[in-house]
Formats: structure tokens, C-alpha cells, sequence
């Protein structure tokens, strides 16, 4: 039988069994909450707003109230934003540039787009850069977990801020380094070489990485189970029936479809799992919307932005809750030449 691959692939992330927790206070009760925001390229923008107005609706700040931030390609670069310290109005912004610098620059001709990506990566860095500037992940706000995909030893990867003693590997790693890792979608962006390592978008494993998340919490933040809770954004969901076609075809009939199903497939399994685990302390943010209506590089920002005005105001209730909780900010326990803040 083949052992399932480790999540952390950091190798100064192996510990002793007897290491001490960083949560000494791993047998008292109070709430770790995460915030885990979904792959789903510009539709990305979806989520920003939902923060957005949560933000206006609350009177607060997103990052005052959650523990832990995990975010897959669109969504890690939220969270980077984030932790940079930029509201999420601002990245309503970015986003809002981003439809038409990023997304309706030079594409590949149909025939080339068989053998080359669609889009270059540098509008998307040159937006990144204007934004998170020359940002390092220890100087994240809050703690972040971000994954990708490690095409050169076919592993899965996750960039960590260091919230932990052990996490000694990435800290000194640049935001925009991270978020262009995170978001290198096959097909549509190249991979991003970072230290040498060829990576592309996290969401080929964990496009909602609500169970990363919760396995980050409890594992190596020592909070419990029964402890955590989940506020999880979507970036919109097609309203989609599978053809025919698909139930005896070939590479031809699911040229289009393998992809979307993967993803959904991936999403509804990581959801319902992290539901057995967590009950009613996960909430989930999500719109379904007529199919193709909206794809990861092509959306109206007014009918993302009025989306999520909608459903942020249904769901205030149940999101209200995770305001009430004041989250402890990162103290990172490596940052060049000097210990963990006090």
C-alpha cells in the first residue's frame, strides 16, 4: 500500500513527537477561527466584495477577527493582500484593474493555445508588485497558509508564514513570489519559478482549502477541533448539466469538462468532509450562476461586485458570529536577524 504524500513540504517542517506546541493554551477552550478563500482566477473579485461588505456592514477589519488565513490561487492572493496589511476595498480595486489589464491583454490564437498558455504572467506581476510591493511573508499581519503545486518533484506544496518555530524555510520568500506561484493556472498562466522549484496553481489539489485550513489549526496551531470554526468564500459556482457525451467519451468529449469537473469534485469533497469534522462552525459564502456566465478570466466586476452585495446582506447572520472573536496578529518566530516578537 502507498502512503499518501505528506501536506508540508518544507523539510525544516519534521518535528520530534515531543517538540512543544506553540499553543500552550491548546487545553483551554476559545475560538480559532480561519478564513479560507477559493481558487477561481478574476472571479476572485467575487470574494474581495464579500469581505468588502462585510467590513462596511460590521464597522471592522477583516483581519482583526480570524486566526488563520488559507487561500488557494485568486483567493491566496487575497489573503496576501490581506496580511499585507490592504483592505479588502482595495482589492476590490486590483481586481477590478486586473479584468482589464491582466485578463484582456494578448491572448493565444486558438490553434497556438494547444501548445502554449494563454496569457503572459507579466501584467499579473506588474499588478502584484504595484500592490504588495517588496513584502516578505513574515511580514504578514495574520498567519497564511498558501498552496501550490511542485511540478518539479510532483508534490503537493504550501507556503507558510512563520507562525511556528519549525516553519523556517519560507519566511524571507517575497508576496509576490508567493501569489504568482499560487496562481499559475495550467493553460492559462506559465509556472513561477521559486528558489528553483517549478510551481503552478495550488488549486489543482486544493482549490477550496477549507480542510487545509482546518488541518493547520489543529496540527500546528494545537487549537481543537471543536474549536475551530470556518468562514469559506466561494468565487461563484456554475449552474452546469453534464452532456451525454461525457458518459462513453474519449479525450475529445472531455477536453473541455475534466477541468471544471476536477475542481467542483474537489470542492464538494474537501466541503463536506470539513462539515463531518466542524458541524454548523463552518460557514460557506458561495452564489451558483447560469453557466459561463462568468470564467476565471472573463467577468463583468459589476455583476461580481452586486453578487456579492446580495448574498453578504442574506447572510450577515451567519456571519456576524466571527466578528465577536479578536484574533492574536503574527508574531513570526523568524524575521531577519532577530527572535520572535514579544
Amino acid at each position: 500500500m502507498v502512503e499518501p504524500a505528506p501536506i508540508s513540504t518544507d523539510p525544516s517542517a519534521a518535528t520530534s513527537a515531543d517538540e512543544d506546541s506553540v499553543a500552550a493554551t491548546a487545553g483551554v477552550s476559545h475560538p480559532f477561527q480561519v478564513l479560507a478563500l477559493d481558487g477561481g482566477g478574476i472571479k476572485g473579485l467575487f470574494s474581495a466584495a464579500v469581505l468588502a461588505a462585510i467590513e462596511a456592514d460590521l464597522g471592522t477589519v477583516i483581519t482583526n477577527h480570524f486566526d488563520l488565513i488559507v487561500g488557494t490561487s485568486t483567493g491566496g492572493i487575497i489573503a496576501l493582500a490581506l496580511g499585507a496589511g490592504i483592505r479588502p476595498r482595495e482589492v476590490v480595486s486590483l481586481y477590478t484593474g486586473m479584468a482589464s489589464h491582466v485578463f484582456a491583454g494578448a491572448r493565444r490564437r486558438a490553434p497556438l493555445r494547444l501548445v502554449r498558455r494563454k496569457f503572459s504572467n507579466a501584467p499579473l506581476r506588474d499588478s502584484l508588485i504595484q500592490s504588495l510591493r517588496d513584502r516578505a511573508l513574515w511580514e504578514s499581519l495574520v498567519p497564511l497558509v498558501i498552496p501550490a503545486y511542485d511540478l518539479t518533484s510532483d508534490q503537493v506544496h504550501l507556503f507558510k508564514t512563520p507562525h511556528h518555530p519549525r516553519l523556517r524555510r519560507d519566511w524571507p520568500l517575497k508576496m509576490v513570489d508567493v501569489a504568482m506561484a499560487t496562481s499559475a493556472a495550467p493553460t492559462y498562466l506559465p509556472s513561477w519559478k521559486v528558489d528553483g522549484v517549478r510551481l503552478v496553481d495550488g488549486g489543482v489539489w486544493a482549490n477550496n482549502p477549507v480542510l487545509v485550513g482546518i488541518a493547520e489549526a489543529v496540527s500546528v496551531f494545537g487549537a481543537r477541533l471543536e474549536d475551530v470554526r470556518v468562514l469559506s468564500l466561494g468565487t461563484t459556482e456554475d449552474l452546469v448539466g453534464r452532456h451525454r457525451r461525457l458518459d462513453r467519451g474519449g479525450l475529445v468529449q472531455w477536453a473541455n469538462s475534466a477541468v471544471p469537473v476536477v475542481l467542483r469534485g474537489q470542492s464538494i469533497g474537501a466541503q463536506n468532509i470539513a462539515y463531518h469534522l466542524i458541524g454548523d462552525r463552518l460557514v460557506r459564502i458561495d452564489e451558483r450562476v447560469p453557466a459561463n456566465s462568468l470564467r476565471i478570466d472573463r467577468a463583468d466586476p459589476d455583476a461580481l461586485f452586486g453578487l456579492a452585495s446580495s448574498l453578504s446582506r442574506q447572510r450577515m447572520p451567519a456571519i456576524e458570529p466571527f466578528s465577536r472573536h479578536t484574533a492574536t496578529p503574527l508574531r513570526p518566530f523568524h524575521r531577519p536577524g532577530q527572535e520572535p516578537l514579544p
